[in-house]
């Protein structure tokens, strides 16, 4: 087990899941587009309190996971969160975005709104885990 500050942890999942929030909330609409559903068949605007619960939830143990991959790597600093969030993203997230996408017939411009969502909120927690250093 590598050692990772927990409190560093806390704040980057914060971070991730309120860039998160601001990235569906410009994009919302659009996302659900590409999803092909509307605002009531999404609950009518109603705030969706156990997607949101479990986001946050989620968000913690993608930090905690992103920490130790950065405490491993070596030096923890900004650039060092940064670059482990981009490999990171790049070879988990998008890849599984693709795939998972491409079988369910969805539109690209899902997989581009929801990968482009973590791709930003894996950098807003390196950056902040590497900012606690």
């Amino acid at each position: 087990m590598v050692h990772v500050n927990c409190i560093a942890v806390l704040v980057a999942a914060v971070g991730a899941w309120v860039a998160g929030a601001i990235w569906y909330g410009v994009l919302g609409n659009v996302w659900m587009a590409a999803l092909e559903k509307t605002k009531e068949q999404m609950g009518g605007g109603r705030m969706p309190i156990v997607p949101m619960v479990l986001s946050f939830l989620a968000d913690i143990v993608m930090a905690y996971v992103l920490a130790a991959a950065i405490v491993t790597r070596g030096t923890v600093n900004i650039a060092m969160g940064a670059c482990t969030a981009a490999i990171m993203w790049l070879g988990f997230v998008l890849t599984t975005q693709i795939v998972n996408n491409a079988f369910a017939k969805r539109k690209p411009l899902l997989t581009a709104i929801d990968s482009g969502h973590w791709l930003v909120a894996l950098l807003v927690a390196g950056i902040i885990i590497g900012a606690f250093g």
